[in-house]
């Protein structure tokens, strides 16, 4: 069904900062609010979920791991000038692990939210 959401779950340090992030740096509304555990914020067809290390999500496992923010999973955002949203997040203070890369397909770069969770942004080639 088109109307469904697709729901991504990212784990983070501080499930406020998150969503003051998301709902500032790009445009997501919230949904629902359980703060400090838990909130999910929305954008188009995209729910995230944003599990604090009191929620469900953030238990340990039975052998003991503990989940926890970054890795290399990401969301990814397809923007149509690459260089003005880098413009734009670089202002507002935002964290990049790279610079801007070109391939075939397009330019990226990627940033972190808060919590160190990865974003890609996306400029296909072309646009």
């Amino acid at each position: 069904m088109s109307d469904e959401l697709v729901s991504v779950r990212y784990m983070v340090d501080d499930v406020q900062a998150a969503v003051d992030f998301y709902t500032s740096h790009f445009g997501f509304t919230v949904r629902t609010s359980a703060v400090p555990a838990f909130a999910d914020v929305v954008r188009g067809h995209l729910r995230l979920l944003l599990s604090g290390p009191q929620s469900s999500a953030g238990r340990p496992m039975p052998d003991g791991r503990t989940p926890e923010p970054g890795g290399w999973n990401r969301i990814h955002f397809v923007v149509d000038d690459i260089d003005a949203e880098l413009d734009r997040l670089r202002s507002a203070g935002l964290t990049f692990r790279n610079d801007i890369v070109s391939g075939p397909g397009g330019r990226q770069i990627l940033l972190e939210d808060p919590a160190g969770n990865p974003i890609e942004l996306f400029q296909p080639a072309g646009a």
